[in-house]
Formats: structure tokens, sequence, C-alpha cells
């Protein structure tokens, strides 16, 4: 396996990269440089893309931006010479990566729109695209205050929170099971995704749904915040989202707690009915559209993708 697949895998399984857009663009650049450093006949180059098309996907099996991600560049990989394969790989990944970043400035310029001036924002993880909405309408001069959950296990929301204090953008830190309490105090709640399926349900970091039915029960508007990427083409012909658990041993050392189970979902998912509004770099959704964008995004992919 090339070196830098490796390395990602490990960095993405490791979390020290993270976050779905990060996450694609280094997969991304990582096949880059697999395809560019082969040496070899163009069968095993064919081999050698599968085998790092395969490591990378299983390292967080949720992340459907990882897998679209690599199939972006595969489907455009001309293999009829070796030379055209390895460059056509390459300009595929840097055209998903540019693509990726112009979306979020997108994201950014359309999630503003929707965040009023003078709001109280919630948010959770630390999601770019969310970021880039909240960011971008501070600099349109709107006087705006985030509140940030802490986000356990992995305490995203510290990134986030420094981010906001860096630019001086008011921003409370509060414990996740402190949502509810807190929502009150909000005008819209802007967060992220990692998949987005079919039926417009929203995967996310664990306890976005919780924050959906708080805002839900209190009337305010639920934004989510996705790069078109992440809406998963699989789920349209039937297959469900895999919801990663990791370790117990993030939450708490099991030697402390002998006798007691202990669980670790990454994520969870949030029902259509509870989001208002999908923000994508190519407009704003109801998530009753998913479908559309999947059909115009990867119609022409998903039967040869799947198989």
């Amino acid at each position: 396996m090339h070196p830098k697949v490796k390395e990602v895998g490990e960095k993405i399984r490791s979390m020290e990269i993270r976050g779905a857009g990060r996450i694609a663009r280094a997969a991304a650049e990582a096949i880059k440089m697999c395809a560019l450093d082969y040496q070899g006949d163009l069968e095993g180059f064919r081999e050698c893309l599968k085998e790092a098309k395969n490591y990378l996907i299983s390292t967080r099996p949720t992340a459907v931006s990882l897998k679209n991600a690599i199939y972006y560049i595969l489907m455009r990989t001309d293999v009829r010479s070796l030379e055209e394969a390895k460059r056509s790989a390459a300009r595929a990944a840097d055209e998903f990566i540019r693509n990726s970043e112009m979306a979020l400035e997108r994201i950014g310029k359309y999630g503003a729109e929707r965040i009023p001036d003078g709001s109280t924002v919630m948010t959770h993880c630390n999601s770019s695209a969310a970021l880039s909405a909240i960011l971008t309408a501070h600099d349109q001069g709107k006087k705006i205050e985030v509140i940030a959950t802490e986000t356990r296990p992995w305490r995203q929301g510290y990134i986030t929170a420094k981010v906001l204090a860096k630019e001086g953008i008011p921003v409370t830190l509060i414990v996740d099971s402190a949502v509810r309490h807190f929502m009150k105090e909000v005008d819209v709640v802007a967060v992220g995704a990692d998949t987005i399926a079919s039926n417009g349900a929203v995967i996310n970091k664990i306890g976005t749904s919780q924050m959906a039915l708080a805002a839900h029960e209190a009337r305010v508007p639920f934004l989510v915040m996705a790069e078109t990427y992440k809406f998963s083409p699989e789920t349209v012909i039937g297959k469900l989202v895999v919801i990663e658990e990791r370790s117990p041993k993030e939450i708490v050392d099991p030697e402390e707690l002998p006798g007691v189970r202990i669980r670790n979902p990454v994520f969870d998912a949030t029902p259509p009915e509870y989001v208002d509004a999908i923000v994508t770099e190519k407009g704003v959704i109801s998530p009753y559209l998913a479908y559309e964008i999947i059909k115009e995004e990867f119609g022409a992919w998903i039967e040869r993708w799947w198989k």
C-alpha cells in the first residue's frame, strides 16, 4: 500500500484528521499520490487504486464524503493507458479538492442569509460548513452571538469556540446536555452533516438529533449546512447508513467501571421533519428534495458504483 494512503488512513481512523470535508480532501490527495507514484502495468494500477479505496473507506464507514470523494476520482480515471490513467486520476483529485473548497464559500454565502442580524446561533461539533455561514454573517457586519456545544467525547466544540473567539464573535461553550436549557435563548441552529440520506434524514455527530428535537419544540429554525458530496447515493438503492461506534476508552477507562457496558456511537440520525432547510453550494433546499440532489449529482454513477 502507498505510504501516503496508509498515513492518511491512520490519521482519519485516529481522528487526527476529522470533519467530513477535511477527510474527503485528505483522501483525494492520498489517491492522487498513489496514482502518480505508481510504477508497474495497467492491471496493477487498477489493483493499487482498489486497495487504496477499500482501505480508506474502511477507516470511517459513516462518512459518505470519504466514499464519494474516492469514487469521484475513480469514475473519472481513464484506464485505457497507464500514463493517461495516472494523469486523469490526479486531475480528478485536484478538481474534487477545488470544488470542495469552493462549496464551502458558497454555503457560507447562502447560509449567512438565513442568520438574522442580532441573532444567537447554536451550533454543534466542528463543522466547516456551519462555521463558514456563521463567519460570513459576521463578516457582513451582523451582530451575532454563538452558543457552541462541548461535543463529547472528543470535544470538537472547543475548536469551534476558539475559532469564533479569535474572530471576535461572542461565544458561549456549554455541555451537550444543556442544549434544551439554552434553546430558549436561540434564534437559529446551524449544524453540519456527515451524511444525508435520500429521504432527507441527516446523519451527523451524536447529539445532533437531540438538538433538532429541542429546536423543533421551541420553534427555532434548524439548518443543516452540507456540500452535495455528503448526500448518499447508496441510500437510493436501499442500503442503510452504518452508524460507527468507537472504542469505549474514548469515554472512560472500562477498568474503572467493572461490569458496566460502555457504548460510544459517533453519529445519530435526525429525521427530515425536524430539519427546516439544507444549505448546499447549489442553494437552499427542503430535506425532502435530497433525492433530487442525489439523482442530479450521482444518477449516472449509482449502478456502477455499488456493484
